[in-house]
């Protein structure tokens, strides 16, 4: 179904489903579309200045979240550098043990990641969040056995923007010889992350969050770590990953993970602007419009990330609103937007399913201006006033 909107306002607010690509990425990406479009393993010059780029790339990555360049494995994206986390180390570890931790708001491949294995012969834990939607440590203490291989906790939600202490999860991880993974998708390059520090021994990362190109992301492995491969062929990614190198993806996401890096070692001024705006729209709509609450914790987490309930109005509805006139939002994760089912990470919060599918996402980005956030306070009152003075929902309450 094709959306458009009747008003000439683009406003876009989905920055957490996809960015676009910076100028300063598709630059440095555009010679190897043509001149430099070798095959990263072809014996000859071409392919050899090609692995020359992906193996510089590989050192450039390594240097910004602390790791070995050999622990890194270039993927298609964070859905498949997550089932690779969860499938690999299931697999290549099913001799240790056969149980798995997840939490209960994980993005939608890990959650049927671990659905599968447990087709499998796996037998998956999945762990509660408080109401702000964080997991606490005593709960995952608890639900540690002696068959336990992995936890996989996501450390910035993509729903309700909540970050997670993966540092104290990794370290309890560590010393009990678990293995631990974290989706970092949506918080690589506005959360610092140290794989070292952190004790994460795998981590996903994915370039279209970041303002790099669609098609690549990592998956960091740290060394000594086994998994089994998802992919078989030629071997490539030190056997881990085989398929054609996306050269030219792989250079645009570390230009833009060095962007990023750069904003954040010289005072995240980027992401410091980002989070007034993303509080003045917060606030505005909390004041101007009744029976709405914030989702996700209200200070610990991402600082582009707005997630409001709307009671007694269909999100789909308000979503379309928003589209005719000009701005563009989600009702939740972008990768399962065509589920009729309440979104699970809104369910975990204690939300009923009525307030679930009465939610959205506003997601803020690099070009968001203070005149968006103005125009969306702007319009939006008006928007869920109409919605709900035709909703059954409501009509027994004044709104």
């Amino acid at each position: 179904m094709l959306l458009v909107s009747k008003s000439s306002k683009k406003i876009y607010l989905d920055y957490a489903s996809t960015t676009p690509v910076d100028p300063r990425v598709l630059k440095v990406m555009l010679p190897y579309f043509s001149d430099n479009f070798g095959n990263s393993t072809s014996f000859h010059e071409k392919g050899a200045k090609a692995s020359k780029i992906v193996e510089e790339s590989r050192e450039k990555i390594a240097k910004i979240i602390g790791s070995k360049p050999n622990e890194i494995i270039f993927t298609s994206s964070a859905t498949e550098s997550n089932n690779l986390a969860l499938k690999g180390i299931a697999w290549a570890n099913k001799h240790r043990g056969k149980h798995i931790i997840i939490s209960s708001i994980e993005h939608d491949c890990v959650l049927n990641s671990a659905k599968w294995l447990e087709t499998q012969g796996f037998e998956v834990t999945y762990l509660p969040v408080d109401k702000n939607g964080f997991v606490l440590l005593k709960d995952l203490k608890k639900a540690v056995k002696k068959d336990t291989i992995l936890v996989s906790i996501i450390h910035g939600n993509n729903e309700i923007g909540t970050v997670q202490d993966i540092r104290a999860i990794g370290e309890f991880c560590r010393k009990n010889n678990i293995y631990f993974h974290t989706d970092g998708a949506q918080s690589f390059g506005k959360v610092p992350i140290n794989v070292e520090k952190d004790f994460i021994d795998l981590l996903t990362i994915s370039s279209h969050k970041i303002y790099g190109p669609l098609g690549v992301a990592i998956l960091y492995k740290r060394g000594g770590v086994s998994i089994i491969p998802l992919l078989h062929g030629g071997g490539h990614e030190n056997t881990f990953r085989s398929s054609t190198v996306n050269v030219a993806g792989v250079v645009g996401f570390v230009k833009a993970a060095e962007i990023c890096n750069r904003n954040m070692q010289n005072g995240n001024k980027e992401n410091k602007t980002i989070a007034k705006l993303k509080d003045k729209l917060i606030k505005g709509i909390l004041k101007k419009i009744p029976d709405t609450k914030l989702n996700g914790d209200p200070t610990q987490r991402l600082a582009n990330n707005i997630n409001i309930t709307f009671s007694f109005i269909e999100g789909e509805s308000l979503l379309l609103e928003l589209n005719m006139a000009g701005v563009y939002v989600s009702t939740g994760s972008a990768c399962s937007s065509n589920s009729l089912s309440p979104s699970h990470v809104l369910m975990a919060l204690g939300k009923n399913a009525e307030d679930a599918h009465g939610s959205i996402r506003f997601s803020l980005g690099r070009w968001t201006k203070e005149s968006d956030i103005d125009y969306v306070l702007q319009v939006l009152p008006g928007i869920v006033k109409r919605l709900r003075s035709m909703s059954p929902f409501a009509r027994n309450r004044k709104v």
